[in-house]
């Protein structure tokens, strides 16, 4: 019978996300990793194959996971446009210091330019922009939001705003980047915001 593994995979991606955090692409080693999760490299060979398996293995968990993510989100707010605030909070958290932001940029900058990368991201962000036109229709027919509020357009342009505004704060640095960015969306909110009204 085999032996049970004593780290799960699960362990090794959190290892590998907490490396991200702190090491640049051209940093970022098998041995690194290993270290991180309290593996031998030879064993994470042996499980995942190269490092660009890994991460690949890694960005696919990431995707396949992303409506299972946004679930609870939604499970544990009080109300559609609460969810969406509490997506935009998780995003922030990329920026929980401006090293590890720096670093999830140059990550960004591979994701791009590997289309076996980028595919990945691009399911999360359909699948995320689809959740979060959910998320404002639910909120326009409760009356959080205004009717005349076009959600998918308004989801795709929360997407944006968040993206652009925690690029923003590793520039200003002022505060946190969670107030940063709720801030931002608040605003582009703001103006579909309130009770329900006679609006077309």
């Amino acid at each position: 019978m085999a032996r049970p593994r004593k780290v799960s995979d699960e362990d090794v991606f959190a290892a590998v996300y907490r490396a991200m955090n702190r090491l640049a692409p051209w940093e970022f080693t098998l041995a690194e990793i290993a270290a991180e999760a309290g593996v031998t490299a030879g064993a994470l060979v042996q499980r995942f194959g190269s490092k660009r398996d890994l991460l690949l293995q890694l960005m696919e968990a990431w995707s396949g996971g992303t409506r299972d993510m946004l679930a609870r989100i939604r499970a544990q707010s009080a109300s559609p446009l609460g969810a969406v605030r509490a997506w935009a909070e998780g995003f922030a958290r990329m920026g929980e210091s401006p090293g590890g932001m720096a670093h999830q940029l140059a990550w960004l900058q591979q994701d791009m330019a590997d289309p076996d990368f980028r595919r990945h991201v691009e399911r999360q962000g359909k699948e995320t922009t689809a959740v979060l036109t959910e998320w404002l229709r639910d909120a326009i027919t409760s009356g959080e939001l205004r009717r005349s509020a076009d959600a998918p357009a308004l989801a795709r342009g929360i997407q944006a705003m968040a993206s652009g505004s925690l690029i923003s704060w590793g520039f200003m640095r002022q505060g946190t980047a969670r107030r940063w960015v709720l801030r931002d969306v608040d605003l582009l909110l703001e103006p579909f915001s309130g009770l329900k009204d006679s609006s077309p």
